[in-house]
């Protein structure tokens, strides 16, 4: 079955994406008391397939993390090597370079559910203490790896979506940065 989403800014669609949900039974379901400590305990997001064409969710979803007060860092290999810099942020190649200057929180992807595996063990290596899979990423043995090395993780949904639906509007400002 294949869904469209659309993201909009005012009145105006700034992204579209299309993904296909698999017809097998997906054995993880994400939780509204994971999503909600996911949510208020993150600071600092290290965000995977950061794009800087601004009709992409990645772009979009960076921006609105920002304005929602996380510190999101972006990662795209090819950017880097431009040292371009996305929404205030330095691009970065990769998480280990990320780590090696921030303490990461989440680690949100915006990569196909085959990519999202090795991402999401690197997340581990790197300490993070949630993955998010966004919408149409879907890797059953990523989550439970990280699930296991201790890791809260949400899939096949995006913090815009579940922020609004949970009443929260950022990071808790009781939590240390």
């Amino acid at each position: 079955m294949n869904f469209k989403l659309a993201f909009l800014v005012g009145n105006r669609i700034v992204s579209r994406t299309t993904f296909r949900m698999s017809s097998t039974a997906e054995t993880f379901q994400n939780s509204d008391d994971v999503l909600r400590r996911i949510l208020k305990s993150t600071k600092t997001i290290a965000l995977i397939g950061a794009s800087k064409n601004t009709e992409r969710a990645s772009n979009h979803v960076m921006s609105t993390l920002q304005e929602m007060g996380y510190k999101v860092i972006p990662i795209n290999p090819g950017l880097a090597k431009e040292n371009y810099i996305l929404h205030g942020e330095r691009v970065y190649s990769n998480l280990k370079e990320v780590s090696s200057e921030f303490t990461v929180d989440m680690v949100d992807i915006f990569r196909n559910s085959k990519d999202a595996g090795p991402i999401v063990d690197e997340a581990v290596v790197i300490g993070a203490k949630s993955v998010w899979l966004q919408l149409g990423v879907v890797n059953e043995d990523a989550a439970k790896r990280a699930i296991d090395a201790g890791l809260d993780v949400a899939m096949n949904t995006c913090p815009l979506i579940e922020a609004p639906r949970l009443g929260i509007n950022g990071p808790d400002e009781s939590s240390s940065l």
